[in-house]
């Protein structure tokens, strides 16, 4: 008799998060202008090139850009092809300004209460748009009711996810210089409006002040401030695993380590970074003790 054929259940393969950036402005929106006539537009879009790049090299990590060359996009359209790219996160790039050329400093802000508010009372009102999405849900044919408890709990969840990611990047920026606020500012931007993607705005630094506008023109500065902004990133990521991805993945792997073992070395091994282990295991040494587990 013929033995039955047993199935093997086929798990998938853990995916790249994606993380949309959105350089602001464009095309004849040239944003806020410095002391020496550099377009917020322009600097913005380099430093989300020199970010795509950054993310693109970590592990797990895969970056879209919502505009790639000076054209001027839409707001709700970036939310958009953001959400046609099926981003985790969506980070928006700017530059602040103000007529005091003294204040200087980083930002970063999510979604407000009241803009979350605003935005879930337009989804309901469109009734018609069978092809709203919340988190894969359709909402066109849906009542009212459920659909408001849909929006609500995606809104709920994505703004927590939001404030969380942001303290990560926050925290990233800080150890590059001076922020112009210590904490996670809260405001009503169009473009963090996403019900069920994790949004932030970034204000890199003030392009008004004529020593940060020097900064943000340098290649070399854009570069660090990519790579900060980058492991902020992957920091949120490392802690905040989601269950399709290599970081969930990779997050259950453990290495015991051996005699002569280095940190970076076992970086190396697992495709991860060094920063992402120390993390993981809450370590505040770049030495590894042989024979512990690492996570």
């Amino acid at each position: 008799t013929r033995r039955p054929v047993s199935k093997a259940v086929s798990r998938k393969p853990p995916r790249d998060v994606v993380v949309a950036i959105d350089a602001g402005h464009g095309g004849h929106d040239v944003g806020a202008i410095g002391p020496k006539g550099t377009y917020e537009k322009n600097i913005v879009l380099q430093v989300s090139r020199e970010l795509a790049a950054a993310i693109n090299k970590q592990y797990g990590m895969r970056a879209v850009l919502t505009r790639s060359s000076d054209t001027y996009v839409g707001l709700r359209q970036r939310m958009q092809r953001a959400r046609q790219q099926q981003a985790d996160l969506f980070i928006s790039i700017h530059a602040d300004a103000f007529k005091d050329r003294r204040v200087k400093g980083s930002s970063v802000y999510v979604l407000s209460q009241h803009g979350a508010s605003s935005e879930a009372a337009r989804w309901l009102a469109e009734n018609e748009n069978a092809a709203d999405l919340v988190g894969g849900v359709s909402l066109g044919d849906k009542d009212d009711v459920v659909k408001s408890v849909l929006i609500d709990l995606s809104q709920t969840a994505s703004i927590d996810a939001s404030i969380d990611a942001a303290d990560t990047v926050l925290a990233a920026l800080k150890k590059l210089g001076k922020v112009h606020k210590p904490a996670v500012q809260h405001a009503g931007f169009m473009v963090l409006k996403s019900p069920d993607i994790p949004s932030l705005l970034v204000e890199t630094a003030f392009i008004s002040n004529p020593s940060e506008e020097a900064k943000l023109r340098s290649k070399s500065y854009q570069r660090k401030l990519a790579q900060a902004l980058s492991g902020g990133v992957m920091s949120y990521f490392n802690d905040h695993p989601l269950p399709d991805t290599r970081f969930a993945d990779s997050y259950r792997r453990q290495h015991k380590v051996n005699n002569g073992d280095t940190l970076s070395e076992i970086a190396e091994r697992y495709a991860v970074s060094m920063e992402s282990i120390k993390l993981a295991n809450e370590m505040s040494r770049d030495r590894v003790r042989t024979g512990e587990i690492l996570t």
